[in-house]
């Protein structure tokens, strides 16, 4: 059973920096690109992130780049997001699953979502 436990997130002010994570299980991690979405209130789920299967070739959303950093450890099947100069629009429930390519339109997921993480960004 394919399954992913989101974990990292909080509260944190304006400008600061947090490290997420997500532990996949179920399915053969390194073989595949991770991706991580978030979903702010109100909002439809975007992509912000993806990764090849390897690490070497990474993509951004437009609103995250230069401030966010994705990576993959696959000797621990675990994909981590690296959020600095955050700001209040960040704010949002952050996901983490398999996709099809590294590319950030036209792609899709393959698996089932889990709980995600919360990530708040106030003063």
């Amino acid at each position: 059973q394919v399954q992913f436990v989101e974990s990292g997130g909080g509260l944190v002010q304006p400008g600061g920096s947090l490290r997420i994570s997500c532990s996949a299980a179920g399915f053969t991690f390194s073989s595949l690109a991770m991706s991580w979405y978030r979903q702010a209130p109100g909002k439809q789920r975007e992509l912000v992130a993806v990764i090849g299967s390897a690490g070497g070739t990474t993509n951004y959303a437009d609103s995250v780049k230069g401030r966010f950093t994705i990576s993959r450890d696959n000797a621990k099947n675990t994909v981590y997001l690296q959020m600095n100069s955050l700001k209040p629009e960040d704010t949002a429930v952050y996901y983490c699953n398999a996709v099809a390519s590294i590319h950030l339109v036209n792609n899709y997921v393959y698996y089932s979502w889990g709980q995600g993480t919360q990530v708040t960004v106030s003063s």
